[in-house]
């Protein structure tokens, strides 16, 4: 066996929860736990990864772990923490996110190995599709009493009288159907635990409900915190929505700002949560940090960690040389090699206006780049004076009145970063 799992949790921060005797059973030798997954995107957030990790720390504690993705359950919705009803998905669109969503899980399971502990990904659809209503509610349904569903917080929150629409008969059933999953993996699969955010704890004693009373056996269950920011807003969330483990709906450049944005008292609690660091490297990293904090190297460790986990290392030095472009140490060549999308990503909210290829095949004097053609200065007056004072830059290099603006200049065969002083920046898009 390798390390103890409850005990990792909680120097951690990454335990809420846990039923009576849960780590004294996870201390008897390898056992099964899973974590379920909603498939209704075909990518992961981050606010999947706290699931996702304690799963990997139940690997790496030499026990065998299973994301099962809720392809059932998602067609239904989970009323735990939402106060309106889900749109459901149809069975094609459930596969080819249960996909997507098992390439990003391989970032931090073993899935492959010939370990007896590799993971396993299950989707609750294969074994929920061939139960008729009439079998569920004369097999599982008599098993469970209305004033025990009523009983959930879950329930009990959206039947309250600050929910506007009620509850629909299919979401108050949710509990039933994840607590049968517990039920499957517990006689098929011998897996004892299940573990989830702690809103998921009512679903989750649920199943031990039904493997006491049907299985005639005992399930445990384990809770994370849901996890917060210091100020209150959503972790996870940005002005634009979620951000995503997909490199193509979150880019990896904007995916390692959200880290390094982090204040420092929450960077002291995910950099426990959301990287493998060791507990001595943590706690001297945290030294270190609380003795010059201007410098965040919480936030830096915090951000490479993280983004070479579920990106990769090229990804993070793209991200980190983009980073560097916004603080004046970078050069026309660094800018030269960022991609459109990464460009775009750096200089987003920055001025624009659109000026014609013809323009720069004939050479656009700079008076023009500056005012007269594109507004970013105020006047001619004002762009000669600047000019002069040698604080206008093309493509972060500094230029005088007699420059100008050519092909060659193009970033992308796109671009061109105009810029005065140190933070005033404005775009050329070429059309």
């Amino acid at each position: 066996m390798g390390s103890n799992f409850v005990e990792e949790l909680k120097w951690r921060g990454m335990l809420h929860d846990a039923m009576p005797g849960t780590e004294e059973h996870l201390m008897t030798g390898m056992q099964s736990a899973y974590v379920g997954i909603d498939p209704t995107a075909d990518s992961l957030h981050i606010g999947h990864l706290v699931s996702v990790m304690m799963l990997r720390h139940f690997q790496l504690a030499g026990h065998k772990p299973y994301a099962l993705l809720g392809g059932a359950t998602g067609m239904i919705g989970d009323p735990s923490g939402k106060s309106e009803e889900r749109n459901l998905l149809d069975e094609a669109t459930l596969r080819l996110n249960q996909e997507a969503l098992k390439a990003q899980l391989s970032r931090f399971l073993d899935f492959d190995s010939d370990a007896s502990n590799a993971a396993v990904l299950v989707n609750n659809y294969d074994w929920m599709k061939d139960f008729s209503f009439l079998e569920f509610i004369r097999d599982i349904g008599k098993h469970i009493t209305v004033n025990y569903m009523m009983a959930k917080d879950s329930v009990k929150k959206r039947l309250s009288a600050e929910a506007k629409e009620g509850m629909s008969f299919t979401e108050f059933t949710y509990q039933l159907v994840q607590g049968y999953d517990f039920l499957h993996l517990y006689q098929n699969n011998n897996c004892t635990l299940q573990m989830g955010g702690s809103d998921q704890w009512g679903n989750i004693t649920t199943g031990t409900e039904l493997i006491r009373r049907i299985g005639g056996g005992k399930g445990y269950a384990l809770t994370c915190p849901l996890i917060t920011k210091a100020d209150g807003t959503k972790f996870g969330k940005t002005e634009s929505g979620n951000v995503w483990l997909d490199p193509h709906r979150t880019s990896p450049y904007k995916f390692y700002q959200y880290w390094l944005n982090t204040s420092d008292e929450d960077a002291k609690k995910y950099i426990k949560i959301f990287t493998f660091l060791f507990k001595e490297e943590i706690e001297d990293l945290i030294k270190e940090h609380l003795q010059a904090q201007h410098l965040r190297i919480l936030q830096r460790r915090l951000a490479e960690e993280i983004t070479v986990l579920v990106h990769s290392k090229e990804d993070l030095d793209n991200a980190v040389k983009a980073s560097d472009i916004l603080f004046g140490k970078s050069t026309s060549e660094d800018l030269k090699t960022l991609d459109e999308e990464t460009f775009l990503d750096v200089f987003d909210g920055v001025p624009q206006a659109n000026i014609s290829k013809s323009e720069l095949e004939e050479g656009l004097d700079m008076i023009g780049a500056l005012a007269a053609k594109t507004d970013f200065l105020a006047s001619n007056g004002e762009a000669r004076r600047e000019l002069k004072q040698n604080s206008i830059s093309v493509n972060k290099e500094k230029v005088r009145e007699d420059y100008k603006i050519t092909m060659a200049d193009l970033i992308n065969d796109k671009f061109v970063l105009l810029q005065r002083g140190k933070k005033n920046y404005f775009v050329l898009v070429v059309d």
